[in-house]
């Protein structure tokens, strides 16, 4: 008998947004009917210059992509005033947390996250058979005073997500560069900064990396979001290059893919996309949280992409939605039961999913 790796036991499984084809299926919609807001994706879709540099790729398909990801790391570099080898790219931000896990968890050990934050970082961490030590959240948020204490002599990493998911809160910067601070020099400190670009005015940590004096500072960014590639999974780390090094050791050959490193290259050129997707989402979330006040509903005020609401039964809501063709997140999971995540569409996906939630609404006692 095949004798498992014994975390298997208890280890969580990431529930991803279900996807629409299934649905379509399962409810008896057109895929086209189905509105999507589960998975915090871009409705406007990628730049058109990624889309045209995906088409100009599809010919090379056969061939295997650059291992290092050269091109798409020097950009990059460009971008942030660093060197390529501050740079590793990742099969989405995911595969450099499991990076992570392998560099630094071992059994024995220990790492901290916040209450209510990605469940990725919870998953690694169980996977690797080190302990979870969840500091309590503040308002549904990271709480660097919190964090920081939980620290134990075993902690080897540190995981904070800025703006969090799934709760779309922030600390803010002096609190994240106050944590940074404090953080013992032995404990690997991962900001994941998946929302970054949907901020306003966003923290700027990279100075760190750029004077070398944060040895133990692993940022996490995607096209996933803002860049709209989710599908084509491309995530990068930035750190300094000593340990960027230690994780190449660790990253699988080719774990970036052709069409990926091509339609991130081609993304970056195109600002006006980015500008565009973050007015879209600011116009949009404002909107979706004015409409929740005007009814009394209870959310969490975001600094993301979705926004989280409570429903006083996330499931049952879910599965009513579904009856409507609109698809969210429910977040028993993240041991918030009563809540449902909802990414901000198209204007029309959200009036849709707004009415329905009405429909919801009306039919509790």
């Amino acid at each position: 008998m095949l004798k498992y790796n014994p975390a298997l036991e208890t280890l969580p499984v990431y529930q991803p947004g279900r996807p629409i084809e299934a649905i379509a299926r399962e409810y008896g919609f057109a895929p086209e009917e189905i509105v999507k807001l589960a998975s915090n994706e871009n409705p406007l879709g990628p730049s058109p210059l990624a889309l045209e540099a995906l088409r100009d790729t599809a010919a090379r398909a056969h061939r295997y992509p650059d291992g290092n990801g050269r091109k798409l790391k020097e950009r990059l570099a460009q971008e942030l005033n660093l060197s390529p080898a501050n740079l590793i790219l990742g099969n989405g931000s995911n595969d450099l947390i499991e990076l992570v896990g392998h560099a630094v968890l071992r059994p024995g050990a220990s790492a901290v996250v916040s209450q209510y934050g990605f469940a990725i970082f919870t998953i690694v961490v169980k996977l690797f058979e080190a302990e979870v030590i969840a500091a309590p959240a503040t308002n549904f948020g990271s709480d660097p005073e919190a964090i920081v204490p939980a620290v134990k002599p075993s902690t080897t990493a540190l995981f904070v997500a800025e703006p969090n998911n799934p709760t779309g809160t922030r600390a803010g910067a002096p609190a994240v560069e106050d944590l940074i601070d404090r953080v013992p020099a032995r404990v690997l400190t991962v900001i994941d900064e998946a929302y970054l670009e949907y901020l306003d005015e966003p923290q700027d940590l990279v100075p760190h990396l750029r004077r070398n004096n944060r040895p133990n500072l692993l940022l996490l960014r995607t096209f996933s979001k803002i860049h709209g590639l989710a599908g084509l999974r491309l995530g990068y780390g930035i750190g300094p290059e000593s340990l960027i090094g230690q994780l190449e050791k660790i990253r699988q050959p080719f774990n970036a893919n052709l069409m990926a490193q091509a339609a991130a290259l081609a993304a970056l050129e195109d600002p006006d996309h980015v500008a565009k997707s973050r007015r879209h989402n600011r116009i949009e979330r404002q909107r979706f949280e004015q409409e929740c006040r005007e009814r009394n509903w209870t959310y969490v005020p975001s600094h993301a992409n979705f926004v989280l609401l409570r429903t006083g039964d996330g499931q049952a809501a879910f599965q009513t939605l579904l009856r409507h063709g609109i698809i969210v997140r429910p977040m028993s999971g993240y041991g918030l039961p009563e809540w449902v995540r909802i990414s901000i569409g198209l204007a029309d996906e959200n009036r849709r999913c707004l009415q329905a939630l009405e429909r919801w609404f009306e039919a509790r006692p």
